[in-house]
C-alpha cells in the first residue's frame, strides 16, 4: 500500500508538471489530485516539493532518453530513425489529446533557478538527447560539426512542433517537418559517404 501511495504521488506530480509547470504545481494540487494524505507525502518525500519534482523529472528524462536511444538504434539509417521519432511524437500527442508535450520543457520555461539540482537536471537532459542524435549522425558518417548542428535542429524542431501541435490540435506540422528534416539528414549522410570515398581514393 505504501508503494502504491508513493507511485500515485509520483504519477500525479508528473502529470501536473507537464500541464502546469513547476510554479503552477503546488503540494496542495498534488495531494488533491492524488488523494494521498499529507503525512504520506512527507513520509516518502521528506524534502517536500523540490525532492518530489526532482525525482519525477529524473524519471521522465530517463524514460525519454531510453526511448530515444532505442529508436536511433533500431534503424541503421538515422534519417529513417528520426522520421520515426517525429511520427512517434505525433502519436503521443494524439493519444493524450494534445494536452501534454515534453516533460522537461514546462519546468525549463518556469526557470526554477532557485533549485539548482533541477536546473542542472533539465540542462543535462537536453545535452543527453542532443548527444544521442549527434552520435547517431556521426556513426552514419556525418562530420562532427554538422552532426551537432543537425542534432540541435532535430531537438529544437521537436520541442517547437510539440507546442504548435498542441495549439492547433493537429499533428500535421510534425509530419511536414519530419519529411524535410529526414531529407536533410539523408543528404548529410550521402555527403559524408562521398567525402570518405574521396579520401580513400575510391
Amino acid at each position: 500500500m505504501a508503494n502504491d501511495t508513493r507511485t500515485r504521488i509520483l504519477e500525479t506530480t508528473a502529470l501536473l508538471l507537464r500541464q502546469r509547470g513547476y510554479h503552477g504545481t503546488s503540494l496542495n494540487d498534488i495531494l488533491s489530485a492524488s488523494g494521498a494524505p499529507r503525512g504520506s507525502l512527507y513520509f516518502h518525500f521528506p524534502g517536500g516539493k523540490d525532492q518530489l519534482v526532482i525525482e519525477v523529472t529524473r524519471d521522465s528524462v530517463a524514460g525519454v532518453t531510453a526511448r530515444l536511444g532505442e529508436a536511433l538504434a533500431a534503424e541503421r539509417d538515422p534519417a529513417v530513425a528520426v522520421h520515426h521519432i517525429y511520427q512517434s511524437v505525433g502519436r503521443m500527442l494524439e493519444d493524450n489529446q494534445f494536452s501534454l508535450g515534453c516533460p522537461v520543457a514546462p519546468v525549463v520555461l518556469d526557470s526554477p533557478t532557485d533549485v539548482p539540482e533541477l536546473a542542472d537536471l533539465c540542462r543535462a537532459a537536453f545535452e543527453q538527447w542532443i548527444g544521442l542524435l549527434r552520435e547517431a549522425f556521426v556513426r552514419a558518417g556525418v562530420p562532427e560539426r554538422r552532426a551537432h548542428a543537425l542534432a540541435l535542429l532535430v531537438e529544437s524542431s521537436l520541442e517547437g512542433l510539440m507546442v504548435i501541435a498542441r495549439a492547433t490540435r493537429d499533428r500535421a506540422p510534425l509530419q511536414a517537418v519530419a519529411d524535410e528534416v529526414a531529407a536533410l539528414i539523408e543528404t548529410a549522410v550521402l555527403a559524408g559517404e562521398a567525402r570518405h570515398r574521396a579520401e580513400a581514393g575510391v
